[in-house]
């Protein structure tokens, strides 16, 4: 018997929607998985009465409610707290990383949206400024976590996937999406091994069998 309900997003899309998914099966929550189809530009009238902000990802566990994918991802914590580092240096490292992917990074957002449909295809005009200036610094983000903390395995902070590896996880599908190279191999590397994660297969996998119906335009259609 489940204990309750995550409701997510179109998977082919859905970036905060892959976050919180993430995070909920690291943590072994035992939930029903509703796929809410999306209209983009916040036109998916049905979520108004799904969730309380009216946005996904949204969980339901033993009564609890919990959204925004960052609070899913602290309430995960609390019943698998490997999700964060044990070292109090690198937790530390890997709270502040998640928390600026949280709520930054507007660049990578407006020019490259989520569309795992796409693969390694470049925008045909070149990045501005600001996209630049994102995937420079999130390049910095992973080299460093690797460096100082990855030593145990391929992960930002070493042989477990965590947070911060699910908050990135978006931003690594659409590197590979848009053909992102402008990277450290120590970054292409990480990229590599989150993209081969069981969970990322699973999500990619479930992505592909969505309807066609499902797929907007506005996504499709960037060149």
């Amino acid at each position: 018997m489940t204990q309750g309900r995550l409701v997510i997003g179109t998977q082919r899309y859905s970036s905060w929607s892959l976050r919180g998914w993430l995070v909920v099966k690291l943590a072994g929550l035992s939930v029903d998985i509703e796929v809410v189809p999306l209209k983009g530009g916040g036109q998916t009238i049905a979520l108004k009465s799904l969730s309380p902000n009216g946005c996904v990802p949204y969980l339901e566990h033993n009564g609890i409610q919990v959204w925004d994918s960052l609070s899913i991802a602290e309430y995960c914590a609390e019943a698998e707290p490997s999700l964060w580092p044990a070292n109090r240096a690198a937790r530390a490292l890997a709270r502040s990383v998640s928390a600026e992917m949280h709520s930054g990074f507007k660049g990578v957002r407006s020019s490259l949206p989520m569309n795992l449909g796409r693969h390694d295809k470049k925008l045909s005009t070149p990045p501005d400024e600001e996209l630049i200036k994102d995937i420079t610094r999130i390049d910095q983000i992973w080299t460093q976590c690797r460096n100082q903390h990855g030593q145990s395995g391929p992960y930002l902070f070493g042989a477990q996937f965590g947070i911060a590896d699910a908050m990135f996880a978006p931003v690594i599908s659409r590197f590979l999406s848009y053909g992102v190279t402008e990277l450290s191999e120590t970054s292409k590397a990480y990229m590599q091994a989150v993209r081969q994660h069981p969970l990322m297969q699973q999500w990619y996998d479930e992505a592909a069998r969505e309807p066609k119906e499902w797929q907007l335009d506005r996504y499709e259609q960037i060149d």
